[in-house]
């Protein structure tokens, strides 16, 4: 039974809840302007080297490099970047579903994938699952930076030119806007020249220096700007996700209290009439 004093706890705690969420939300908008503001500075960067790889496709084929070994498939790592802390939404289950649904249409078990897991509820859900995790990193609260970037690509190198793996795929969260996040699942390793619209025709092109040493010296960094690129949309998804649903929640914590006020202002009306007649009988029972 609802009852004067229930109602006011339950607006106390509503209350106490609303003011968590928007200072999470201020918070989040904080980073998320940093974050967003290094996404955009990093993308020219990372779509000239996109734009050379392309044209350096034109070429035909490529000297022997050990990132540009094709093998069969059947050992396959994933590099999945989430969020350290919840709190944001669908975001982290976003991420985790493209990974298992990239596993699946691949047909791979189990046994054949390995993870890299940067944020710490990715590696929760995968590790119970029983999956083999080769690396777990903390998603940094304030961003991710080059020299996280530089660490995972070392160690995904290793793992590729040793043939721990014979594929390499990027699993993060492209960021559009602060409410749209799309998940990416990108090909990383062998390093394959990104194609155009239509197949690009192909030049005779005159290496300074050698091909051999310009692809020594191009591929990595290409490897590089690709991991950096995916960990700096990731974190600004991140906030991005976090801060509109720290929105939300506000708003539905604030109708909350409103409709609670509501039903505690007829629960203390019913009971100032319920006093009334009580008082009104009591009278006319005297005068009787």
């Amino acid at each position: 039974m609802r009852t004067l004093r229930g109602m006011r706890a339950r607006i106390r705690a509503a209350k106490s809840i609303q003011q968590i969420t928007r200072a999470m939300k201020l918070v989040s908008a904080a980073r998320l302007r940093r974050a967003q503001d290094r996404v955009l500075g990093a993308r020219p960067y990372a779509q000239r080297m996109h734009e050379m790889m392309q044209e350096l496709g034109r070429a035909g084929d490529l000297p022997d490099h050990p990132l540009l070994r094709k093998r069969e498939p059947n050992r396959v790592a994933f590099v999945l970047a989430t969020s350290d802390r919840g709190l944001c939404g669908s975001y982290n289950m976003n991420l985790i579903r493209a990974t298992q649904n990239a596993i699946r249409d691949m047909g791979l078990s189990q046994e054949q994938v390995q993870l890299l897991c940067i944020g710490r509820r990715g590696y929760q859900f995968f590790s119970k699952r029983g999956f083999t995790i080769a690396l777990y990193r903390p998603m940094p609260t304030s961003g991710a930076g080059i020299d996280d970037a530089r660490a995972l690509t070392d160690k995904v190198r290793e793992m590729f030119e040793t043939e721990q793996v014979d594929r390499v795929y990027l699993v993060y969260s492209q960021f559009i806007n602060p409410v749209t996040q799309r998940p990416v699942v990108l090909p990383l390793l062998p390093i394959e020249p990104p194609r155009g619209e239509e197949t690009p025709t192909k030049y005779d092109f005159i290496f300074e220096p050698s091909a051999p040493e310009l692809l020594a010296q191009l591929l990595p960094r290409y490897l590089l700007t690709q991991v950096l690129q995916a960990l700096l949309e990731a974190s600004a998804s991140e906030h991005g996700a976090r801060m509109t649903a720290m929105t939300m929640a506000s708003d539905n914590a604030g109708k909350m209290i409103q409709e609670l006020t509501l039903v505690m202002n007829r629960l203390r009306q019913a009971a100032i009439t319920k006093e009334i007649a009580e008082v009104v009988g009591g009278a006319e029972a005297l005068k009787g």
